[in-house]
């Protein structure tokens, strides 16, 4: 239980809170700000609520796993973290004023530029450092250490190397490192998203999504189960982060699915799998989807679209799976599944159907968020029964700068990699070996990049890695022959999967902690529930129809073989089909998916005979 804030803090934060939310909207509805000059200041708004102790962070403990809601600095906030607040502020805000200025100076910085740059670096580490933990900041340090060794390195790895000065005016001095795309996006969209879903969930929205989610999956086998993994794709869409949504979500779907007849760990499994998927469904798809439409020039509105087909297979296999669980558990249909009312909440519906609305006219994202918060606002105050008070509005920005903060965090220090990659070419080289490795061979250049997405993902906010796969192992994919969407997507959802990959599973641990379930154990089944989204990247990479690149006729049968090899994929999780499955049949149903990956004809009618197989079988 977190102990009371100091008024001065409480106040302090409340004003932060207040004054980001006001920045944001001003920025996105009236008057948009340049680069240097947004960026910085949404910096110094959220490290000083980062260093002030807003926001979460999950921590792995010796019993399994424990999701807690606490300061990220220590518990009493002292003077060392008012001073890191203060100098957060004076060297953001010191770039913010001089922007016009060094353009004029560019490749002739002042004394003061630079120790301002390099003390933003220190700050930009420390903060990700309480925000993320300590990978994504041992991968900033290792890329720093590349820069500056570079003479030293052997082969491919050696470049010409630099001093501090220039690589304090990569990164500080230009929009090529920590004020680069990944940071443009949190300053640009995140925040704005952020808000609007805390402002639709304290009206009663979250409520109103899960209600809905029990409104079509409540009657069905597994229902409460099958209502964690609906309401889990709305939520983890607007919220973008798996373990976030496993604490907003889970707290009420877990209890529901243990008291249905599901064991604690795979309850926690279900809902772990269920919000990693989140951030793959559209329309929002959190703060990765802006990013990679961003990085590719390519139109939000077409990453969202192309990203439909893939989300939902991977909610399919999900559904699936559990359906096979609870007909393997003998779990009935629950009967008072769908009692409760929501007419009342209906309205709340509709600043999620403006956003989508105003995406597909066009709008940016920036503005259509814009929107989407005031309507939400609009319909919150619509009705006395979802109409928020005066104290609730101040949780909320305090809310959303908490949601905020680990998206800044590790979008800012995200930039020091992606800044040293531009620096010194390593992106290129990094490339070259994936192409010189695999032989050329795509399926090797594909694992390899996926692996590394794991590996990388594991120890990184999803943000944070797909930023520095995309910098280092897509234009390898590319130069492959896969298509600029295809391989960016491919990284994200590795990205995203590493959240239920072992053995560092943030989100299954955070489930784990509320299921009370051991985490390892949760973490595994959860793996097993999310197949699907190990094998769907490579159904789109071969199969270019499932991202809607092909004739209507193309997308079809390539969306119908692909619902049928997960559907064979889960069942071969699951171990059940209409029966249980002999340990050969579960091998033949998983062979049968991956045949039905492959763009071919006669690799579909072997995996679609296979499956048809597996499933009339009686014995």
């Amino acid at each position: 239980m977190s102990t009371p804030r100091p008024k001065v803090i409480a106040w302090t934060i409340a004003a932060v809170s207040a004054v980001a939310a006001t920045f944001h909207l001003y920025a996105a509805g009236f008057s948009p700000f340049t680069a240097l000059i947004q960026r910085p200041v949404h910096l110094a708004l959220m490290a000083t609520l980062g260093f002030l102790g807003v926001g979460v962070q999950f921590q792995q403990s010796s019993r399994g796993a424990e999701a807690v809601d606490q300061k990220i600095g220590p518990p009493r906030i002292g003077w060392l973290n008012w001073l890191l607040a203060g100098l957060s502020v004076l060297a953001c805000l010191y770039l913010a004023s001089e922007s016009q200025e060094l353009v004029r100076r560019s490749g002739n910085p002042t004394r003061l530029d630079l120790v301002a740059g390099a003390v933003t670096v220190v700050l930009v580490l420390e903060l990700a450092r309480r925000a993320t933990g300590w990978g994504l900041v041992t991968v900033c340090i290792m890329a720093l250490a590349y820069a500056f060794s570079g003479p030293y390195l052997p082969g491919f790895l050696a470049h010409r190397g630099y001093g501090i000065t220039r690589v304090v005016e990569q990164l500080f001095l230009s929009t090529e490192g920590i004020w680069g795309v990944p940071l443009g996006v949190s300053a640009d969209f995140v925040y704005l998203f952020v808000l609007f879903g805390v402002v639709l969930d304290t009206a009663g929205g979250g409520a109103l999504l899960i209600a809905l989610a029990n409104k079509v999956a409540g009657k069905t086998r597994g229902g409460p189960a099958k209502t964690a993994a609906v309401a889990s794709a709305f939520m983890g869409s607007l919220s973008g982060s798996a373990v976030a949504n496993v604490v907003t979500t889970g707290t009420f779907t877990i209890p529901l699915m243990k008291r249905a007849g599901f064991r604690p760990f795979f309850a926690a499994a279900i809902e772990a799998a269920a919000s990693t998927g989140g951030q793959l469904m559209p329309p929002v798809m959190g703060a990765g989807a802006f990013i990679l439409a961003t990085w590719t020039n390519i139109p939000y509105l077409e990453v969202a679209a192309a990203a439909i087909i893939p989300a939902i297979l991977y909610y399919v296999a999900l559904l699936a799976a559990i359906h096979f669980r609870a007909s393997a558990m003998g779990i009935e249909p629950a009967r008072e599944a769908s009692s409760e009312k929501i007419g009342d909440k209906l309205h709340l519906l509709l600043p999620l159907v403006a956003i989508v609305l105003l995406l597909g006219m066009g709008r940016s994202p920036m503005r259509a968020a814009f929107w989407g918060v005031i309507s939400a606002l609009v319909m919150a105050f619509l009705r006395p029964a979802t109409r928020p008070s005066l104290s609730e509005l101040g949780d909320v920005m305090e809310r959303a700068g908490r949601g905020a903060v680990q998206v800044a965090a590790a979008c800012a220090a995200a930039g020091i990699v992606v800044g040293v990659a531009s620096l010194t070419g390593i992106g290129l080289r990094m490339s070259e070996l994936i192409v010189t490795v695999s032989g050329g061979n795509l399926l090797a250049a594909l694992m390899l990049t996926a692996m590394g997405s794991i590996v990388l993902g594991m120890g990184l906010p999803t943000t944070a890695a797909y930023v520095v796969l995309a910098a280092l192992g897509a234009p390898g994919l590319v130069e492959l022959g896969v298509p600029l969407l295809a391989a960016h997507l491919f990284i994200f959802y590795f990205g995203c999967i590493s959240n239920v990959t072992p053995p560092v599973s943030l989100a299954a641990f955070a489930a784990a902690g509320i299921s009370g379930s051991p985490a390892l154990k949760t973490a595994t089944a959860a793996a097993v529930l999310a197949g699907a989204g190990f094998l769907v990247p490579f159904m789109f990479v071969y199969g270019p129809p499932l991202l809607l690149i092909g004739t209507p006729f193309e997308i079809l049968v390539a969306f119908v073989t692909g619902v049928v090899g997960v559907i064979g994929l889960a069942s071969a999780g699951m171990g059940y089909a209409r029966r249980p499955l002999r340990v050969w049949e579960r091998g033949l149903a998983a062979a049968a998916a991956v045949a039905l990956v492959l763009p071919d004809l006669a690799t579909d009618g072997v995996g679609l005979v296979a499956l048809a197989f597996v499933f009339s079988s009686r014995h």
